[in-house]
């Protein structure tokens, strides 16, 4: 049998909208096109812990609820097996808390998003770097993505580069190594499950000055991002 693919699980979401439409790591596991023997799932934020990086064909890091600047004990001994996973040239991609965290990691800022909270359908622009990268080529200059978040990258690592960018984010996108990618949107959620998101939060985005009902007419399908996960087993996974 070849080695898993890892999903580091760093939150989840609600049981309402997870029963619905499955967890952060399942929806994660169906976008990239794998099936439930192919993955193996490590819960850090309940205490689990990854084995050696080398086990892995690549690394998936999911969204979360909490947020990186809290340095909880959990996400801390995270941050170093992201360290030590890069040393050995294992494949990876953080999507939102997952970006974040891999920035941390490697010495870059997070913080809470000066330009407020993200939420939606979005339109993402590429930067000319993009055009000769084998991942991120394919994409159009322009394509829409699902964003959930309130922390963003402020600062990227001093070796990171800046592949695409938002319009109240300019890291958006983070090229880290050849083989190590993030992204603050979340390529893995369809439309349902992000219009219930906001169906469920309304609430708390009207305290935020967020009308959820008009973003929820604004969600469309994303099939530019979502493609970026099953594109990335595909160039970069070990075999």
């Amino acid at each position: 049998m070849p080695a898993p693919v890892l999903i580091i699980q760093t939150g989840d979401a609600n049981p309402t909208l997870k029963d619905s439409y499955g967890g952060y790591a399942q929806q994660i596991g169906c976008a990239a096109g794998l099936c439930q023997s192919e993955l193996q799932v490590v819960t850090v934020y309940e205490g689990q812990r990854p084995s050696c990086p080398r086990s892995y064909r690549a690394v998936f890091i999911t969204g979360s609820p909490a947020m990186v600047t809290d340095k909880e004990d959990w996400s801390e001994r995270t941050a170093e097996w992201l360290r030590e996973a890069a040393e050995l040239d294992t494949p990876m991609f953080g999507i939102c808390y997952g970006h974040q965290l891999l920035t941390h990691a490697f010495g870059g800022e997070v913080g809470y998003n000066p330009a407020g909270r993200a939420a939606g359908t979005m339109h993402v622009k590429t930067l000319e770097c993009c055009r000769e990268d084998e991942l991120l080529g394919v994409l159009p200059p322009e394509f829409p993505a699902h964003m959930l978040h309130m922390q963003s990258v402020l600062r990227p690592p001093p070796d990171a580069i800046v592949m695409a960018r938002s319009p109240m984010d300019p890291h958006h996108v983070i090229k880290h190594k050849h083989n190590v990618y993030s992204t603050q949107f979340h390529p893995e959620f369809s439309p349902e499950f992000v219009r219930a998101h906001l169906h469920y939060y309304a609430d708390i985005y009207r305290g935020c000055g967020i009308d959820a009902q008009a973003l929820c007419e604004k969600v469309s399908d994303t099939p530019q991002s979502t493609g970026l996960l099953r594109r990335f087993l595909a160039l970069h996974a070990r075999h």
